[in-house]
């Protein structure tokens, strides 16, 4: 948790953003996670989700990028590793300078590279679970890996339909693929809901897949959307990073906030 981190109230204007990374290795084949930092500085998003981040890996130079970029950002990182031999990781993480509580991260049945999701609750006027995950390239594992994250461990649990969600990643799935539809049953396309046409993120040269998304449940609005089309982005990483602003619409008594007229009065300690 961050001592320092300062709260909005109410959650108007909560911005999450969504991002794979590629090893901090941009387009141009440089190393650079100080420009992966920039790009999200650009977005000024509150919650980040990232994808492919090395951690003492020998291949970018045992950097912890995870640690690297969110100081460079002043927040505070939630690293997941889903490779791990020996010092060497490789995984997701969640960067946000507001407060919050890890609930669980772990693997998904995978082949071949291992795949996996990370859960924090995250307290801003409400508390809201925030799941990043990358699913695998294989259609079949896919599947089976929503299977898992929408099963009772993760997002079936009472844990997590009890607060306003937030499902971040990159899905490797386009939006006639089987795993989208089966989540949008679900949940809301935030880029749908932001009255504008839905536009790709990979690959960053030449996008025209639509990969990374995030969906929100039914007490968000979504206020505005944006992909980050400039020479810094599309150099960075192969993706472009995908940023949505939030508007909570809660029901009276979602939480106890709401019996505190907005104040934090009743909240768990973090």
């Amino acid at each position: 948790m961050s001592p320092s981190a300062s709260l909005p109230a109410p959650l108007r204007g909560l911005r999450i953003l969504t991002y794979n990374v590629h090893s901090c290795i941009g387009m141009d084949r440089r190393l650079d996670p100080n420009r992966i930092a920039e790009v999200i500085a650009r977005s000024k998003a509150d919650i980040i989700a990232l994808h492919e981040l090395d951690v003492g890996r020998k291949r970018t130079g045992g950097v912890d990028q995870a640690h690297t970029i969110a100081t460079l950002l002043n927040m505070d990182a939630h690293f997941h590793p889903t490779l791990h031999v020996q010092e060497e990781r490789y995984g997701d993480a969640i960067l946000t300078a507001l407060p919050t509580r890890l609930v669980r991260a772990g693997p998904l049945p995978s082949v071949g590279e291992t795949r996996g999701a990370i859960w924090l609750e995250v307290r801003t006027w409400h508390r809201v679970n925030v799941i990043n995950t990358h699913l695998g390239l294989r259609a079949r594992d896919r599947m089976q890996q929503l299977a898992t994250l929408l099963g009772e461990e993760w997002m079936g649990s009472a844990a997590f339909g009890a607060l306003p969600a937030i499902i971040c990643g990159d899905l490797n799935a386009v939006a006639s693929s089987s795993v989208y539809r089966r989540l949008a049953q679900r949940f809301k396309d935030a880029q749908l809901l932001a009255g504008r046409k839905p536009r790709p993120t990979f690959s960053s040269r030449f996008p025209i897949l639509r990969l990374d998304h995030i969906f929100v449940s039914k007490e968000f609005g979504v206020a505005a959307s944006d992909i980050s089309i400039d020479r810094l982005a599309r150099r960075a990483s192969d993706h472009l990073p995908l940023m949505v602003e939030l508007d909570l619409h809660a029901p009276e008594g979602l939480d106890a906030l709401a019996r505190c007229g907005g104040s934090l009065c009743a909240q768990p300690a973090y």
